[in-house]
C-alpha cells in the first residue's frame, strides 16, 4: 500500500471539449493541472458542468476533444454518497470505492460464497478457496484493515461488526465521513470528490478542512461552501458559463483572493474588446485615407492595396474571444413595517426535542438558529410558518408579520408538476412577460416552461426565494437557504437579506452566511434553547432517549 504521505499522483485536463447529448457545447478548450500535493477546488453555476468535468477526469465520461491523464490511483466520492436509500451494505460503499483490484475481487468472492449456498459440491468450493486467495493478492485483507480504522473513525465500532449494516440505516453524514474517511486513508494518490461537505454538520466540515490541508494527496473536489474553499483550497479552477461553451479558468491563489482576480479578469476582457475596436476603427480610417489619396496618385495604388490586406488579415483573425457570461442575479427582497415584536415565545416546548424557553425576537433583526442535526430547529421554523408542530406553550406573531418559509427539502407539493411560469402565473398574476422577466433576474428564464420537480437542487432554491419576494413576506423563514446555491447565489441571497426590510429567522451550518447575523439562538446538547452573542458550531447531539 502507498502510504499517505507519498504525494506522488497529479491529474491534467488539456484542451477538452465536451457535447450533451442534445448537441450542446458545454466544456469548450477546457484546460487545467492539478499537481501533485495540491488541493485544488472546482467552482461555478450550477449547470456550467463541474460535475460532468469530475466525470471525465474519473473516466465515466469520454471527451469529444481533447486529453485527460493522471498518475497515480484515482479515488473517487460520487455525488450520491449521503443520500443511498437502497439495500446496499457498509461493505458495499467501501468496495464502491476502493481501486478496480479490490472491487473486482470483492464481486468473485461474493459470487463464489452464493454459488457455494447453492450447490456445496467440491467444485464450488474450490472456486470459493481460490476467490479468497485472489482477494489476498489484491489487497482485500490490507483493506479491511484500513476499513477497520475508517469504521471506528465514523461510526464508533468495528470493520466486523459494520460490514453488514445497510448504509440507509447511517445518516448522510455518517455516509459521507465513512467514504471520506477510506480515500484520505487508502492508497490512491488522486482523489475526485463531488460536494464532500454535504451533509455533514460544522465539525465535520472543519475535520474535512484540516485532513484536506495536511493529506499529501492530489485532491480536486467540487464545493459551495464558502469556509471550506477559504481554509483548504491552495487554488481555484472555476467553470464559467460562455457563448461557446463554458470556460475553465485557473486562479493560482486560494479564496481569499479569488473574486478580486476574477473581476480583473474580467475588466482584461473589456480592456482587450476596446483595444480591438480602436485598432479595427484605425485600419478602416487609413483605408479610406489612401483610397482618396490613390484616386489622386498612382503612386499611393500600392500602399492603399497594402492597408486593404492588413484590414483583411486583422478582421478574419477576428476580435478577442467573447468572456465567459457572468451571473446577474438580483433578489429584491422588500419586506415591510411590521409591529415592534415580531415573534413572541412563552414557555415553548417542542414536544420531545427542546425544554421550555421564551424568545422575543424584534422588527429588523437578523436570528441564525444554530445546533446539531435533530434538535427541533427546522421544526421551530415549520411551527412559526403555521405548520402542524407538536408543541405546548404559547407563541404569536407581531402585528403585520406576514411569515416566508423557506423549506430545506424543498418540499413543495403545490408546485410539483407546474411549469415556472405557470405557478407564477396563477399564484401571483403574472402574464407570461412579467413571469419571464422575474425568472431572468434569478437566472431562471432558460427554465421558465420547466416543470418545479425537473430543477436542479440551486434552481429550486432560487425559486423558491423568488415566491417569497413575490408573495411580500415581512419575516422570512429560511431553513438552510444557502445548501444548494453556487457561490454567486449565495452572495446575492445575502445582499438582498442586507436591503430587505424586515426580520429574518435561518436555521444555518454555514459558517460564512452566519456571519451576517446578529443574533444567535443555539438549541443546545442538553435540550435547553440559549442566546450566544457569537456562532457556536460545536453543539454535540441532543442527548435523548431514541
Amino acid at each position: 500500500m502507498i502510504p499517505d504521505d507519498a504525494g506522488m499522483g497529479h491529474l491534467e485536463v488539456a484542451h477538452v471539449d465536451y457535447y450533451l447529448p442534445d448537441g450542446r457545447l458545454l466544456l469548450s478548450d477546457a484546460s487545467f493541472r492539478a499537481a501533485e500535493g495540491t488541493t485544488v477546488a472546482l467552482v461555478g453555476p450550477n449547470g456550467a458542468g463541474k460535475s460532468t468535468l469530475l466525470r471525465l477526469a474519473a473516466g465515466e465520461l469520454r471527451p469529444d476533444a481533447g486529453t485527460v491523464t493522471t498518475s497515480g490511483g484515482l479515488g473517487v466520492m460520487p455525488q450520491f454518497v449521503g443520500s443511498v436509500r437502497d439495500d446496499r451494505t457498509v461493505r458495499d460503499l467501501l468496495v464502491a470505492v476502493a481501486r478496480p483490484a479490490i472491487r473486482d475481487a470483492a464481486h468473485a468472492v461474493d459470487a463464489a460464497e452464493l454459488a457455494l449456498m447453492e450447490r456445496d459440491d467440491e467444485a464450488a468450493q474450490l472456486a470459493y478457496a481460490q476467490a479468497l486467495s485472489d482477494w489476498g493478492d489484491a489487497g482485500g485483507y490490507a483493506a479491511e484493515n484500513v476499513w477497520d480504522m475508517c469504521t471506528m473513525a465514523a461510526l464508533g465500532v468495528p470493520y466486523e461488526k459494520a460490514q453488514w449494516r445497510p448504509v440507509r440505516t447511517l445518516s448522510g453524514g455518517e455516509q459521507k465521513r465513512l467514504v471520506l474517511e477510506s480515500l484520505l486513508r487508502g492508497p490512491d494518490e488522486v482523489l475526485l470528490l463531488d460536494e464532500p461537505d454535504n451533509y455533514l454538520d460544522v465539525p465535520g466540515k472543519r475535520w474535512l478542512e484540516e485532513r484536506l490541508r495536511e493529506t499529501a494527496k492530489t485532491v480536486l473536489f467540487v464545493s459551495h461552501d464558502r469556509e471550506l474553499l477559504a481554509r483548504a483550497a491552495t487554488r481555484i479552477v472555476s467553470v464559467e458559463p460562455a457563448p461557446g461553451g463554458s470556460d475553465v479558468w485557473v486562479h493560482g491563489g486560494g479564496f481569499a483572493t479569488f473574486h478580486a482576480a476574477r473581476e480583473q479578469r474580467f475588466e482584461r476582457f473589456d480592456e482587450l474588446r476596446r483595444r480591438w475596436d480602436e485598432k479595427h476603427a484605425q485600419l478602416k480610417r487609413l483605408v479610406n485615407d489612401l483610397r482618396q489619396y490613390a484616386e489622386r496618385s498612382d503612386a499611393m495604388a500600392s500602399r492603399y492595396a497594402a492597408a486593404q490586406t492588413r484590414l483583411r488579415m486583422f478582421v478574419d483573425a477576428g476580435p478577442p474571444p467573447e468572456p465567459p457570461r457572468k451571473q446577474d442575479i438580483r433578489m429584491r427582497l422588500r419586506g415591510g413595517r411590521t409591529g415592534t415584536r415580531a415573534v413572541t415565545c412563552a414557555g415553548l416546548e417542542l414536544t420531545g426535542l427542546m425544554q421550555p424557553f421564551d424568545l422575543e425576537v424584534f422588527y429588523g433583526e437578523r436570528v441564525a438558529v444554530l445546533g446539531s442535526n435533530g434538535s427541533g430547529k427546522s421544526h421551530f421554523l415549520r411551527l412559526l410558518a403555521g405548520q402542524p408542530v407538536t408543541h405546548t406553550g404559547s407563541w404569536k406573531l407581531g402585528a403585520r408579520v406576514v411569515p416566508g418559509f423557506f423549506a430545506q427539502t424543498h418540499s413543495h407539493p403545490e408546485l410539483e408538476g407546474r411549469t415556472l411560469v405557470t405557478i407564477l402565473w396563477e399564484e401571483h398574476a403574472r402574464s407570461r412577460g412579467a413571469a419571464m422577466s422575474a425568472l431572468r433576474r434569478y437566472e431562471l428564464d432558460r427554465q421558465g416552461d420547466q416543470v418545479f420537480g425537473k430543477l436542479s437542487g440551486g434552481q429550486q432554491a432560487r425559486f423558491q426565494i423568488l415566491l417569497l419576494e413575490l408573495a411580500g413576506s415581512t419575516a422570512l423563514l429560511l431553513d438552510e437557504p444557502t445548501d444548494n446555491l453556487d457561490l454567486e447565489s449565495a452572495e446575492a441571497l445575502q445582499d438582498g437579506l442586507e436591503s430587505y426590510q424586515g426580520t429574518v429567522l435561518a436555521v444555518t451550518h454555514d459558517r460564512w452566511f452566519a456571519r451576517s447575523f446578529d443574533r444567535f439562538l443555539v438549541f443546545g446538547a442538553d435540550g435547553v434553547v440559549r442566546e450566544s452573542g457569537e456562532p457556536v458550531w460545536d453543539e454535540a447531539r441532543v442527548r435523548r432517549a431514541r
